[in-house]
């Protein structure tokens, strides 16, 4: 009997994964709720992409009427900022630059913004593709706590791995022993607000 793929389960290896972040434009601002956590996590990941060597993929919805992402998200690390006009992050130029960049990539770990619009169009397309991806919970929200909540629920539902950033790492991690440890345990010191998590699955009736 063949043995479970082992990211199918939800395991990351570094060497075949992306981040996508998706659209943390600072007009946004007042607009989305728990904006500065997102933001946060976003700096998060970005400073451990540099520890496990994963390239992070920054795309900005309509820069020209929306302007650029936040001035609090360093964007000069990033393999790739890109302008789009349609929702979905997964546009020809990133699938194009993905064969170049990760010619085995299989994971991809999506944060950002609207959780029910441009974060959930986006999964749809990869795992339409078979890639495995992974949400943040912590690092994705919408103008509403409801639209939110039932885009997260949505995502579990199709196949989706609602996670928190500290998972992730962890998963990347895999052992004590690795060199980047002591690093990415102090990047994980500061946990996510509970409120922040409130809502997100309800359980089935």
């Amino acid at each position: 009997m063949a043995a479970r793929n082992i990211l199918k389960l939800g395991a990351l290896e570094a060497p075949r994964t992306a981040f996508f972040l998706c659209d943390i434009q600072e007009t946004f601002r007042p607009h989305v709720k728990h904006f500065g956590e997102v933001v946060k996590v976003a700096n998060k990941m970005l400073e451990a992409s540099k520890h496990f060597k994963i390239p992070v993929y920054i795309s900005e919805q309509y820069p020209k009427g929306l302007g650029h992402t936040t001035k609090d998200i360093k964007v000069e690390d990033a393999a790739l900022v890109y302008e789009k006009t349609q929702f979905s992050m997964f546009t020809p130029e990133l699938q194009e630059r993905l064969k170049k960049d990760i010619p085995d990539l299989k994971s991809v770990v999506l944060f950002g913004i609207e959780a029910h619009v441009c974060i959930e169009q986006t999964v749809i397309d990869l795992l339409n593709e078979d890639f495995v991806v992974h949400v943040l919970a912590d690092g994705v929200s919408s103008r509403s706590t409801m639209d939110r909540g039932l885009a997260l629920q949505r995502l579990q539902k199709i196949g989706c791995f609602v996670s928190t950033a500290e998972n992730v790492l962890f998963k990347l991690l895999k052992d004590k022993n690795h060199p980047a440890f002591k690093a990415i345990s102090k990047l994980n010191m500061t946990p996510t607000p509970e409120e922040f998590g409130a809502g997100v699955v309800r359980k089935e009736p």
